[in-house]
């Protein structure tokens, strides 16, 4: 344990690592809500609302921090024979446990009651979130297949969060959306951990690996990848998403959401990536430009190009 260790600053320092800031990045599905509603001709969305979200976005990545530290209080024996885990502030023994415990309670009580003075439908999905991490880290997450699923169902649960934040209906193309994608993205990390198992590493640091299959996994990829472009497309030149948009616009935004799969297969297979998706989205500068693209784009059709 490195000197002065046991002081609250190094302490709180630990416990900030602990709560894996750069993975906030997965709560930005807050904001699909506000975006989409903002151009919606039907909805009296303004960027006030847009506002709103930002508290919201911090409050559910304190929540979502406070999973993560418990999910390494659970593991931190596994992850102390793991070669990258293994220097997470619990398994390395840097983050005094009882400070850790009594972090995970604060940041409980804090993510869940101030959602509620923020919003109640808010702090009830924040709630079902919670709970459904909990049982996740527990059980879930050693369910092969299963466990995917689990990850891809907390996106979506963060896309009906913002919208419940802000009182508004989200179409149930862009929650489909939601989901395929993040299951996409789950699938390629269990792919890359998969593919190091077999290029050497130990198979004893996750039980659900071994249950894993190279092949099927590759395969599974192929599927939802399609599922989602489809399932996009859709979602733009749907009658409803027409008529709300005042336009078939949206669809301009297909190939460049198919690029952006295509360069995120293209790191997974040809350049080993894809065990953190929240790293590549902050560190790949083509995935940076299309997501970018994307917003700007997007921005574009709902005022620029919006009928009158």
């Amino acid at each position: 344990m490195p000197p002065n260790a046991d002081s609250p600053i190094v302490q709180c320092r630990y416990l900030l690592q602990a709560m894996r800031p750069s993975q906030w990045t997965k709560n930005a599905v807050l904001f699909a809500a506000f975006i989409f509603g903002y151009g919606d001709r039907a909805l009296p969305v303004t960027w006030q609302d847009g506002l709103r979200v930002i508290p919201a976005f911090f409050l559910f990545s304190l929540a979502a921090s406070a999973v993560y530290l418990f999910n390494d209080m659970i593991d931190r024996k596994q992850d102390q024979e793991h070669p990258k885990k293994k220097f997470r502030p619990i398994a390395a023994g840097h983050l005094n446990l009882c400070f850790a415990r009594i972090a995970l309670i604060v940041m409980l009580l804090v993510s869940v009651s101030v959602s509620y003075l923020l919003s109640p439908a808010f702090a009830q999905i924040v709630g079902i979130y919670l709970i459904l991490q909990g049982i996740y880290t527990v059980a879930l997450k050693r369910v092969a297949l299963l466990d995917v699923f689990i990850i891809a169902v907390g996106f979506v649960l963060r896309a009906i969060a913002g919208a419940a934040l802000l009182s508004i209906p989200i179409s149930p193309w862009l929650l489909v959306c939601t989901f395929l994608l993040a299951l996409f993205l789950a699938l390629c990390k269990r792919r890359h951990e998969k593919a190091s198992i077999e290029a050497g590493a130990s198979a004893r640091q996750r039980v659900t690996m071994q249950k894993y299959d190279l092949l099927l996994t590759d395969q599974l990829i192929a599927i939802v990848a399609g599922a989602t472009i489809v399932s996009y497309s859709i979602y733009t030149l749907w009658p409803e998403t027409i008529e709300k948009f005042g336009s078939y616009h949206l669809a301009y935004t297909i190939p460049i959401v198919l690029f952006g799969l295509f360069r995120y297969l293209d790191l997974l297979y040809r350049e080993n990536k894809g065990d953190r998706p929240e790293q590549v989205l902050l560190t790949d500068i083509p995935i940076i430009l299309t997501i970018l693209t994307y917003a700007v784009t997007v921005l574009a059709l709902f005022t620029v190009l919006q009928p009158t």
